[in-house]
């Protein structure tokens, strides 16, 4: 039976204007593969209705959010609307040293504090990038949920979105999602099988050395 090398789990971080397909991916991806752990992110807002901690955000109070952003363990942080979100170290960690991957959904502020923190070399970022300007915002009013104000805020984010894309490690052009996708999987699979990522096999070399001697 062949034997299947243990691995450090990765931290997956997929960015694009809004629009581009991000979402879409990110939700195919974790369906190809249930092991990937999608990133919760911490929140000082209260919860709504049905939200539960540890589901759709680890709530936590402003004292205790910054105690974690002036320990470190918090990845990346951002102030909106007066209550902070950010992405707590600890789960991440537990799940990169168990072998599974961490997926984060995120702006390129976001992954640019996380390639900066202690974990940034276990990081493999993607930006999203769509095939033009005029096929962005048709996808925005396809959503048919955005008025034209919002629509037209979110076009201007973009080309600021847009201006980071060579800060990240791979850039797809989502001209078809299907085919995009196959390029995110290739990524995945190809990061997956760096030698650095396989900490058991400088012991299964040995062992094949030691098959060669009693040979």
């Amino acid at each position: 039976m062949a034997q299947t090398l243990s691995r450090r789990g990765l931290l997956l971080i997929l960015s694009s204007p809004s629009g581009a397909g991000k979402s879409t991916l990110a939700r195919k991806l974790m369906a190809w593969d249930p092991s990937i752990r999608f990133s919760v992110s911490a929140t000082t807002r209260k919860p709504r209705p049905g939200e539960e901690d540890g589901r759709e955000y680890y709530f936590r109070s402003h004292d205790d959010f910054k105690t974690l952003i002036r320990t470190g363990d918090m990845l990346e942080h951002a102030e909106v609307f007066g209550n902070f979100y950010g992405s707590p170290k600890a789960p991440v960690e537990a799940a990169m040293l168990a072998g599974r991957d961490t997926l984060f959904d995120i702006d390129w502020q976001g992954g640019q504090q996380i390639r900066n923190s202690s974990l940034g070399r276990d990081v493999v970022s993607i930006f999203i990038l769509p095939p033009s300007i005029a096929e962005l915002e048709s996808r925005l009013r396809g959503r048919a949920q955005d008025s034209d104000e919002i629509i037209a805020g979110r076009m201007a984010k973009s080309r600021d979105e847009i201006s980071h894309w060579a800060e990240y490690d791979y850039v797809i052009i989502n001209h078809d999602i299907d085919h995009s996708f196959n390029e995110l999987t290739a990524i995945l699979q190809a990061e997956r099988l760096k030698r650095d990522r396989q900490p058991d096999l400088s012991d299964f070399v040995r062992n094949l050395n030691r098959e060669f001697e009693a040979r």
